[in-house]
């Protein structure tokens, strides 16, 4: 007897979104699912392999935020934001009070809660990271967000504060070799390839 092409294939293994989309909810219980998923508008985002830039940039970025943020505030790397009940973005760094810390078992921040939220772009997150996390950092009030560039294999970091009448983005600056500001608080970080360890 002759078998079918589809005979012997395995059975997919992802999860079945249900009708309407997984919710934020749904991103901690999902069986599988591999670390650092996101939810966007109900449609899970799994990361693809970091790059080496990536990693770096992330490393010199966290490194310097935890030196420098006043000792009320913490740093969170990869934890996602739970929006709303169809969005749980995951940015790579954030810095929100100690406080907000609820313990050993928390998975998510309240958007609240975040006074700065980072970007660090990935060929295949150009989009999220440009377009569509922005708009939805902003219409959630987070304050500060920062998106990170490749330029010829070095950080340029692009500085957003929100503009609270409009709970729209305006780029207050666009940093290559040193990221100095003064909000959320005074930071002044070296980019430049020597520094980068």
């Amino acid at each position: 007897m002759m078998s079918t092409a589809g005979d012997h294939e395995p059975q997919s293994t992802w999860p079945t979104p249900p009708p309407g989309g997984w919710t934020a909810d749904d991103l901690d219980t999902i069986p599988g699912l591999p670390s650092h998923a996101e939810l966007i508008d109900g449609g899970l985002f799994l990361v693809s392999p970091q790059t080496d830039f990536h990693m770096a940039t992330m490393r010199l970025l966290e490194f310097a935020l935890v030196q420098e943020v006043p000792e009320h505030l913490y740093v969170v790397r990869e934890m996602t934001t739970r929006i709303d009940a169809r969005n749980r973005p995951e940015p790579d760094l954030m810095v929100v009070p100690a406080t907000a810390r609820t313990g050993p078992g928390q998975t998510w921040y309240n958007p609240s809660d975040i006074l700065l939220a980072v970007e660090i772009v990935s060929p295949d997150s150009v989009e999220r990271d440009r377009e569509i996390k922005p708009r939805k950092y902003a219409a959630a009030r987070i304050p500060h967000f920062w998106r990170v560039e490749e330029r010829e294999g070095e950080p340029v970091v692009y500085v957003y504060e929100l503009d609270p009448a409009t709970n729209t983005y305006a780029v207050t600056g666009i940093h290559h070799d040193r990221l100095k500001v003064g909000v959320p608080f005074p930071l002044d970080i070296e980019l430049e390839p020597r520094r980068r360890t």
